[in-house]
């Protein structure tokens, strides 16, 4: 029965609650929609449409939040894809329930076209493009000259294409998708990510030559008068 327990244990640590779909009245949906509007402002003398998620460690939230940033973006009626490159730990298919059996590094290797690849949500507007197979190479997949045609491809498909990133403080693949693409936001953890990694992390960001869009703050206690009420 042990081993049965450490599996349960373990897909909840990879679940990714999509509130922003579940409950659209709730604070929480209407802090994403927030993150949402200060993008679109974000953009006045530059247009955004590829979005990198990252974070100094992992457990930071970063995944949850590019989910849930690419639901308000698709309520807002944008074309929106969310792509998981996250290649090491992907996460995208578990908040989706669907397999992630084909995805990006099958179409980088060639293996299934990408149009096959991407699939559509039960979230009008919203599609995703999963990990797909565990390459021994992540770094050298993301940095590939094919990487860089799939991603002017989709540009031209979406309105915005949402890139969900491992931690930039552990591995390198975050700063080279922040390089690649038009603005990233760095999620922190209140009460977990310490000072030093934060700074850290936007140093790395700077390195890449990245716009760094701005910052969310997640895991923050919502206390009474903070946040607005729920309206019915």
């Amino acid at each position: 029965m042990k081993p049965l327990y450490r599996d349960r244990k373990k897909k909840r640590k990879k679940n990714v609650h999509l509130v922003a779909h579940y409950n659209s009245i709730s604070p929480i949906t209407e802090q994403y929609r927030l993150i949402r509007n200060n993008l679109c402002f974000s953009s006045v003398d530059k247009q955004i449409k590829s979005i990198v998620i990252t974070s100094p460690e992992k457990g930071d939230g970063k995944s949850t939040t590019a989910a849930n940033l690419a639901v308000v973006l698709a309520q807002q009626g944008k074309k929106v894809l969310l792509v998981d490159t996250d290649l090491r730990k992907p996460s995208v298919h578990y908040a989706f329930h669907v397999s992630n059996m084909i995805g990006l590094t099958d179409v980088l290797t060639r293996k299934i076209e990408l149009d096959r690849a991407i699939m559509k949500t039960y979230i009008p507007n919203l599609d995703i493009l999963t990990c797909g197979t565990i390459p021994p190479n992540p770094s050298e997949l993301l940095n590939s000259k094919t990487m860089e045609y799939v991603m002017g491809g989709l540009s031209l498909n979406y309105d915005f294409v949402v890139y969900d990133t491992p931690p930039i403080l552990v591995v390198t693949d975050s700063q080279i998708m922040a390089n690649k693409c038009d603005g990233v936001v760095l999620v922190v953890a209140s009460g977990k990510t310490t000072k030093d990694q934060a700074l850290k992390a936007k140093e790395l960001l700077e390195k890449a030559n990245s716009n760094l869009l701005g910052v969310v703050v997640n895991g923050v206690e919502n206390k009474k008068g903070i946040y607005y009420g729920q309206y019915s």
